[in-house]
């Protein structure tokens, strides 16, 4: 790990696709860790912790904004203004990043792009082509369940959408990290590169613009 780098994320989804995601952009495994917090809630509960962590020189910090992002951002406001930050009262929309003296730098990414509600889901269908008519059709096919029908919760319906066309490609079901390094997704899309902008700002990393073709 370099010099210090921890992304904390929700969950192994997560995890997964910015592992492919930064392999895609040629950017180091090594150059920071991913550490897994088993869910939200945890995350929050132990932040005060990881801010405190010795061997930790940039923390970032990666989060879906959910239903109601504004509540969202206050909470992790809320943590690290306790925790001595210069907070603003609104997100970044190219990715938080606060570089306080005499603190660790401290990075903020709200999925899917720091400005609307959602979740990782909304990210990737974002980096699905445009011109796909299979995306369209996927979308099109869970609109039609009837409510009735629908076993899913409402602010879960981009899940269904992504699963269900992801269920449609050449080795259906990929999970979506692997997606990404299968070539199913547009890892050189303006949603992507702002993402990889941040991490590469946060962490103190090489600019670049390659793409891998692995």
């Amino acid at each position: 790990m370099a010099d210090g780098n921890v992304l904390l994320v929700e969950g192994k989804d997560d995890r997964y696709v910015i592992e492919h995601l930064i392999r895609r952009h040629s950017i180091v495994a090594s150059s920071f860790k991913i550490k897994e917090k088993d869910g939200i809630n945890n995350l929050l509960d132990t932040l005060d912790v990881e801010l405190l962590a010795s061997d930790v020189q940039r923390l970032g910090i990666m989060v879906d904004a959910d239903l109601d992002i504004r509540s969202r951002w206050r909470s992790l406001r809320n943590i690290l203004l306790r925790s001595g930050y210069l907070m603003a009262a609104e997100p970044d929309p190219e990715g938080t990043i606060v570089s306080d003296p005499g603190r660790k730098s401290v990075g903020v990414w709200m999925m899917p792009d720091n400005n609307a509600a959602g979740l990782l889901e909304h990210f990737v269908s974002w980096l699905i082509p445009e011109e796909d008519r299979l995306w369209k059709q996927a979308c099109k096919c869970v609109q039609e369940i009837e409510e009735g029908d629908r076993r899913f919760a409402p602010a879960h319906l981009v899940k269904a959408q992504v699963h269900t066309w992801l269920a449609w490609q050449q080795e259906p079901g990929t999970p979506l990290g692997l997606a990404i390094t299968k070539r199913y997704f547009q890892v050189d899309s303006a949603h992507a590169t702002q993402l990889i902008n941040w991490l590469r700002r946060l962490f103190n990393l090489p600019a670049g613009q390659t793409i891998t073709s692995g």
